[in-house]
């Protein structure tokens, strides 16, 4: 049996997706700084996938297709969306781990993420 022309159409674009997809588009390449500190990228991905397709009887003909002995034509497409959104980074250091949010939305968030530096500082000046 033969294959259906939206097989084709959907193969060739999932493939393409699967070219897209990679780990580093989640979690990008590690960045090394001079302070001996590690900066890695994390984003959020979304994709969006459509296929559709249909067989039409051709207009105006004095035979239907079938009855022709040929099939009816095929018309279709595909379509496909990609999102990539940064959502922070993950800082190493020699004696630390931080994540760094891209956006703050609030002063809360920006308060929330400077109490783990503050008690750290804190902890080293009473010693």
């Amino acid at each position: 049996m033969d294959r259906h022309p939206i097989e084709g159409i959907m193969t060739t674009t999932l493939e393409s997706i699967r070219d897209m997809i990679d780990v580093n588009t989640v979690v990008g390449e590690p960045i090394a700084t001079s302070d001996g500190s590690t900066v890695i990228p994390i984003s959020r991905v979304s994709f969006g996938f459509v296929a559709g397709g249909g067989e039409y009887q051709c207009t105006g003909s004095a035979k239907p297709q079938e009855e022709a002995g040929r099939p009816f034509p095929f018309a279709g497409g595909t379509g496909a969306g990609v999102t990539v959104q940064p959502l922070g980074f993950l800082v190493t250091g020699p004696d630390s781990v931080r994540v760094l949010p891209a956006q703050c939305f609030q002063p809360i968030d920006r308060l929330m993420e400077l109490i783990p530096q503050a008690v750290s500082d804190i902890k080293k000046a009473l010693k």
